[in-house]
């Protein structure tokens, strides 16, 4: 299914910046192949500091946690 955005505009580069500091995030806590509790929230907090969330942060969560999990070359663990 192809998502249409007409309205949507290009990331800021803050937004470029926040993004590349939530990836290298992401990839920190997954490096061991599992996720935490803890970690996850660390992750979400991140996300929401800023108080909103966007597309490209959604997309990035799904694609280095939610697809790996899927997959399964990640573990989430529950603590």
């Amino acid at each position: 299914m192809k998502i249409s955005r007409p309205n949507a505009q290009e990331p800021t580069p803050e937004e470029l910046q926040e993004l590349e500091k939530l990836k290298g995030m992401i990839e920190q806590a997954i490096e061991d192949g599992k996720l935490t509790g803890s970690e996850f929230e660390s992750i979400k907090d991140a996300i929401a500091a800023d108080k909103k969330v966007t597309l490209e942060e959604l997309q990035l969560v799904r694609k280095l946690i939610d697809d790996k999990i899927e997959s399964g070359e990640l573990e989430r663990i529950w603590d």
